[in-house]
């Protein structure tokens, strides 16, 4: 005797042919998505809708198409807006993955609000409300960048800090700075720029231009960083997997009064030379028990661009560890 997967039914109320063509998406892209990541079959016929699919998966996919739905009152829904959605730890437990323990984190800037979307996010956002100091180590993808810029724009808008300092090691792949065409802001430009996108974003090309004018952001490579002191500022110290020892320590005694510093990198992809020693391992190392210093440690699970980027990293961490 075969055994069926049950059918799960909802319907969706207020009934709105607009919303529901937002949720569905064009061709019923969404529902596609939402079968292929929960592993359960959609059907459809208005604003009813049935899922096959074993109680765990059938059951997350009907509370993930109800929240969806309330989302379409407020916004549209896009494949990237739904992957997103779809990583949340909340979505991820129903799953049977990594518990949630019901936190939520979130940073409101006025070009609207900005979630965590993994356990490891809501920690890290936590941790930089609560420490001045604050590492978030773990694979491309991970969403580390974005979220420390976004709880700078936030700290700036809310008055908590008079200035951001963004900052990164411009030595990457061989090339160093002083190789490269062009005056120091075209010379390191195309090493923010992860972070100047953030900006632009959350902020609006203009504005992050004016700030800049006015030097309330600044964007520094690191070796112009020795002999400074950053009071009331928060600064952001991204792909510091190609610092060496000296220059973190170096970076980590800018740290003034009222300032909040993040240290982001990937251990893994560290563009030293082979006889170098990286400072974000170093720091790791002799920081860990440091009160008033947090760590997050990301992880494959954690990243939120597209699918396949999980699997990539997934694919390497065995490689690397065989």
């Amino acid at each position: 005797m075969s055994i069926t997967n049950p059918t799960v039914s909802i319907t969706l109320e207020p009934q709105d042919n607009q919303r529901l063509a937002n949720l569905c998406g064009q061709f019923d892209e969404h529902l596609r998505q939402i079968e292929k990541n929960l592993g359960v079959e959609i059907k459809n016929r208005g604003a009813l809708f049935n899922v096959v699919g074993s109680d765990q998966a059938a059951g997350a996919a009907r509370q993930v198409i109800s929240d969806l739905y309330e989302l379409t009152a407020e916004e549209t829904l896009s494949p990237s807006k739904l992957h997103l959605h779809l990583q949340s730890p909340q979505v991820v437990s129903m799953l049977g993955g990594k518990q949630s323990d019901g936190k939520q984190a979130e940073v409101q800037t006025r070009r609207g609000i900005i979630r965590a979307r993994s356990a490891n996010q809501v920690q890290y956002l936590e941790q930089i409300k609560k420490h001045d100091l604050v590492f978030g180590i773990g694979p491309a993808g991970t969403g580390k960048t974005y979220l420390a810029v976004a709880s700078a724009v936030a700290a700036l808008e809310q008055e908590g800090v008079r200035r951001l300092v963004l900052v990164r090691p411009a030595v990457e792949a061989g090339e160093r700075l002083g190789f490269l065409p062009g005056d120091l802001a075209q010379k390191i430009d195309p090493y923010l720029r992860p972070m100047m996108d953030a900006l632009y974003e959350m902020l609006g090309f203009d504005r992050v231009h004016k700030l800049m004018e006015r030097n309330v952001i600044e964007v520094a490579p690191l070796a112009y960083m020795r002999g400074r002191t950053l009071n009331e500022s928060f600064i952001i110290l991204d792909e510091a997997q190609n610092t060496s020892r000296e220059q973190m320590k170096m970076f980590l005694t800018r740290i003034g009064f009222g300032s909040t510093a993040i240290v982001n990198g990937d251990v893994t992809q560290t563009d030293l030379p082979s006889d170098a020693h990286s400072g974000l391992n170093h720091a790791a190392d002799i920081l860990g028990k440091v009160k008033g210093v947090a760590f997050t440690q990301f992880d494959a699970e954690d990243v939120v661009r597209h699918p396949l980027v999980k699997k990539i990293v997934k694919a390497y961490g065995r490689a690397e560890n065989k």
